[in-house]
């Protein structure tokens, strides 16, 4: 209570006495009290602080789970944000400080893995001794400094920032796809003002035509310039640019072209408005009618993070997720539409080819009645399975128990070849890491090309090769990298001469601190892999590739079940097992040399898409794609990851382990396991690893214990895995999108 108040209560009762005693003298007594605390209000406050001091600000959570990390104590500087004490490295920015301090600040052109551009204004805050509001996101904190965020001054110039943005913004929320997801709207509602002064008529702007995946409204774009800088710096394609000034300022691509790159689909997600959205989602769904499933993309071997959306029984679309050690916040175009394959071209019931050569469809029993009788009537070694690109460990290891009980050892997977060589993990991981690639300075790519055949591993060698000027060098076909290279050679050659120390980049690897060697999977369908990958090993023997603390020596995987295939040892025992086989069992596996199979031969087709193994099939069981199935995913550097059902099976599909626990029990070779549970459990014998979600095994052992190669070189050129990026898998081939790209982009 203040001194004044209790005044006038001691006051009042001697003036009522007054009004009393003489009622027409209408006498005003005003009570002033001054006090010696009131002459000296600083002294005062000082003195009340010694008596109660004021309790520490309570601790805040970063926003983001944004952290922070000292290389050394005096690497440490202390910031105020709002009063809040804040220790953060140099050379941090405000906005970061603010941050780490628990303050959302508003921002449309500053995002975290791009530079600096400044140029919405949106971030502006209230500094302390500056003159004016300062631009949080290209203002360096220095020691002591207070930064105000929430005062009146900063308030009133986001309120007039956003007001010039929604200037000439057009009032489309209605009928944009961004609406529910906007940052502009968002960020509108909490920091901007309820009117706008702006009367004139708002400026238009031409659409660009980016391609098949990309949508654009440019009228929507409020120069932010984020797109512009992610194709140059991420994507490695100078396709964007900003053309004009003033009022007639846009994005464009300068002469009109498609954006061709195999990462610009992330466009959309980094657009903070309408103005970039998703081409084949335009006017689909809103984003909160969809559900959402936290997954993992099949179709390569980096087992990308993603979330599926999807309503009811069909998949809407696919975005990324954020996993830092894999695929940061980035995903292909091949992942993010691929989604409309899923629907398309897909195995109802099971089926039998009659006598005429045209299918029927028939019941579960009677379906595995038939395999299992044509299963009997062959000799054991005369059985073959194959699983494809895009199965699980789970059903796998269920193949391999089943041919193993048939008394078969002949079971592989696609793209580890005939021969493959599973003794030493290290000969076909990714041993250093997709995150580790980035302490690496200086590449040897080895008949890979990583930018088709794992487009997140290639962002992650261009973001090295960006930040540390790292080298790079390659042997196979000419082709094309969004980086500098050295074309070294085209075939083994090449890497003779290295290994010999005959060629010039020999000096470039001696004196790297960090060198990687990455190899590509193409090579094990090579005759002479064995002796290729033995002058592969020298190479990183002589260059101290393969030490305690630093393993460059990598393989780059083509697909989703190879790491798994080869760690529960899918290993063939005859090389022409596929020429002798009369019983032939197809999981998902399209991509086999037909023209070798007998005439005579029995095939079973087990997959979810009517693609190129149906057409040999005499059964064909239809099974559940990745999108409608739990399963164990691990690649190309180990980690072991889960996919997650989100929607249900099409039709009679059933889940690839529980038709083969099936037919196991119809053959009278019951397999002993009836859930995940169980089948897990059997698979933690084999591979223990596999049971580690979200966990990287590495190798223990490294090549160097293996026995030289007496195998003689070929020397034929290295050729081309991946002949079109868009279309790989039974589910990209059934894919509309993909096709539009194949025919669009591939021209190119």
């Amino acid at each position: 209570m203040g001194l004044g108040s209790l005044a006038s209560r001691v006051v009042r009762p001697s003036s009522r006495l007054l009004s009393s005693q003489n009622p027409r003298n209408l006498v005003h007594v005003r009570p002033i009290v001054s006090t010696t605390e009131l002459h000296n209000a600083d002294a005062a406050s000082a003195a009340q602080a010694q008596v109660d001091p004021a309790p520490p600000p309570p601790p805040r959570t970063p926003v983001g789970g944004a952290r922070v990390h000292f290389s050394s104590p005096e690497d440490a500087i202390e910031v105020f944000v709002d009063g809040y004490p804040v220790k953060i490295p140099k050379g941090m920015t405000v906005l970061q400080a603010c941050e780490i301090a628990g303050v959302d600040i508003p921002r449309f052109c500053y995002h975290s893995r791009l530079s600096i551009a400044g140029n919405c204004r949106m971030c502006l805050v209230e500094v302390e001794k500056s003159p004016k509001p300062v631009a949080s996101c290209a203002m360096p904190a220095l020691p002591g400094m207070k930064i105000k965020t929430d005062t009146p001054l900063a308030k009133k110039a986001r309120e007039g920032v956003m007001e010039f943005l929604l200037m000439n913004h057009p009032l489309d929320c209605p009928i944009c796809d961004q609406g529910g997801e906007c940052d502009l709207q968002d960020q509108s509602m909490a920091f901007g003002s309820d009117r706008g002064r702006f009367t004139d008529v708002k400026r238009s702007v031409v659409d660009k035509n980016l391609g098949p995946l990309v949508k654009t409204v440019m009228t929507r774009c409020i120069q932010c310039t984020r797109c512009v800088r992610f194709a140059t710096e991420v994507a490695g394609v100078q396709d964007l640019g900003m053309l004009g000034r003033g009022s007639g300022e846009e994005i464009g691509t300068y002469v009109e072209k498609l954006m061709t790159s195999e990462l610009s689909g992330n466009v959309i997600d980094i657009c903070p408005v309408g103005a970039l959205t998703s081409k084949p989602f335009a006017f689909k769904a809103r984003n909160w009618e969809l559900k959402s499933t936290e997954s993992i993309d099949v179709t390569d071997a980096v087992g990308s993070n993603i979330r599926i959306d999807s309503r009811g029984p069909e998949v809407m679309r696919i975005v990324p997720r954020l996993n830092e050690d894999i695929n940061e916040e980035w995903i292909s175009d091949k992942t993010r539409f691929c989604y409309d394959g899923l629907k398309r071209q897909r195995l109802n019931d099971p089926m039998i080819r009659g006598a005429d050569g045209r299918f029927k469809a028939v019941s579960w029993r009677d379906a595995l009645a038939v395999v299992a009788e044509a299963a009997h009537q062959v000799k054991p070694e005369e059985i073959v399975g194959i699983a494809g690109k895009l199965s699980d460990a789970e059903s796998m290891i269920a193949l391999k128990d089943l041919l193993n009980r048939l008394g078969s050892n002949n079971v592989w997977c696609e793209g580890n070849g005939p021969q493959p060589n599973a003794d030493l993990r290290s000969g076909y991981i990714m041993n250093s890491g997709i995150a580790g690639l980035e302490k690496a300075d200086v590449f040897l790519l080895i008949g890979t090309q990583p930018r088709v055949e794992a487009a997140m591993v290639n962002a992650r060698i261009r973001k090295t090769v960006r930040a540390t000027h790292a080298k790079v060098g390659y042997v196979g076909p000419p082709t094309d990298f969004n980086y500098d290279h050295q074309h070294l050679g085209t075939g083994p050659q090449a890497l003779v001469d290295i290994a010999e120390g005959r060629h010039p980049f020999c000096s470039i690897l001696k004196n790297a601190k960090n060198p990687a060697i990455i190899v590509g999977a193409g090579l094990f369908e090579r005759k002479d892999k064995d002796a290729i990958f033995s002058v592969v090993e020298n190479i990183a023997e002589q260059n101290n590739v393969v030490r305690p603390d630093w393993n460059g020596y990598n393989v780059l995987l083509l697909n989703a079940s190879q790491a798994a295939a080869l760690d529960l040892g899918l290993v063939p025992e005859s090389i022409n097992s596929v020429e002798s086989a009369k019983f032939l069992y197809l999981m998902g596996a399209d991509d086999v040399d037909f023209e070798k199979v007998r005439k005579d031969a029995f095939v079973v087709y087990q997959g979810h898409h009517g693609d190129k193994g149906v057409y040999r099939a005499n059964v064909i069981l239809p099974a559940a794609a990745f999108s409608e199935k739990e399963g164990t995913y691990e690649n190309t550097e180990g980690c072991t990851q889960q996919t997650l059902p989100a929607v249900p099976t099409v039709g009679d599909a059933r889940e690839d382990w529980k038709i083969i626990r099936a037919l196991s029990e119809v053959a009278g070779l019951r397999l002993p396991y009836d859930s995940l549970g169980a089948i897990r459990s059997r698979i933690k014998t084999v591979a223990p690893n596999l049971l580690q979600v979200d966990e990287r095994e590495a190798a223990t052992f490294s090549a160097s214990i293996k026995p030289e190669s007496t195998e003689k070189m070929e020397m034929v050129d290295f050729g081309s895995t991946i002949e079109n990026f868009y279309m790989t898998d039974a589910i990209t081939r059934a894919s509309k999108i993909m096709a539009q790209c194949s025919s669009l982009l591939a021209k190119k």
